[in-house]
């Protein structure tokens, strides 16, 4: 039994994450336009209409632009926290009670194959979450916009196949950034997005060296380079003892764009 997953893209214009099992079609987010969504789960062959749920980490419209017009047009279930359904109600409106999924943070849902764990991240908006989906043996971990990891976050996390992380900035490139201080003090405050150097510790914690996907996620536009991120927490784990070449899959995802596919099996 395998999960099938890829970034359809993620970034602060928008994100959205597919999963695929055995029996079970997933997103993770819609926070693009309805029509930029369908192209792109066009250009992965998945038709919307077959997506057993949206799941929503939380209300900002970078994360729920389109989960309104996607769950009106395909009848797609939404699952997601009370304070979220009410923060996100001005942007998502309406949508049929019978599509309307409310779960408790910290507790398991189930979506035929797959367990679904969702748990407090620390982030500026009303009730955040990141996501652990568990198939038969397989475990896989969503932990973007929190700006900060505490150790019970990285319990949960622990012993993940494929962890998807944030990376959000270089510190030096967002303390000298044309961003307002107040913006950059959200930032870099423990309610608003991990640093480079913050993902890279927060993997030398939680990985083992045993072959995990690691995607670093929501890369930031102005305050962030792909190779920079990338080389950042490469370097961390080398100076950490990991094998980065042969025990790691370490790669990036885009901000407007598809990953490859990763098969976790």
């Amino acid at each position: 039994m395998a999960v099938k997953f890829c970034s359809l893209s993620s970034g602060s214009s928008g994100n959205c994450q597919y999963i695929e099992t055995k029996s079970t079609r997933l997103i993770i987010d819609a926070g693009f336009s309805g029509k930029r969504i369908e192209q792109l789960l066009k250009e992965i062959e998945v038709d919307p209409r077959t997506l057993d749920g949206i799941l929503v980490t939380h209300e900002h419209i970078d994360h729920s632009k389109g989960v309104g017009i996607l769950s009106r047009r395909y009848g797609i279930p939404v699952f997601a926290n009370e304070k979220t359904w009410i923060g996100m109600e001005p942007i998502v409106k309406q949508v049929k009670t019978e599509n309307t999924r409310v779960f408790i943070s910290n507790k398991n849902i189930e979506i035929k194959d797959i367990l679904i764990h969702p748990f407090n991240v620390n982030h500026d908006a009303l009730e955040p979450v990141g996501y652990i989906l568990f198939n038969g043996d397989k475990k896989l971990s969503f932990l973007t916009d929190t700006g900060c990891v505490n150790d019970s976050m990285k319990a949960k996390i622990r012993n993940s196949h494929l962890f998807f992380m944030e990376s959000n900035h270089d510190i030096r490139m967002l303390k000298e950034g044309s961003y307002p201080w107040p913006l950059k003090q959200r930032i870099l405050s423990p309610y608003g997005h991990l640093s480079n150097d913050d993902a890279a510790s927060v993997l030398g914690d939680v990985l083992k060296g045993e072959r995990e996907v690691v995607l670093l996620a929501h890369l930031s536009q102005d305050n962030n380079i792909p190779k920079l991120a990338f080389d950042t927490v490469r370097t961390s784990l080398k100076s950490q003892g990991f094998d980065v070449d042969n025990d790691i899959r370490l790669s990036l995802t885009k901000r407007d764009g598809i990953s490859e596919f990763y098969i976790i099996d």
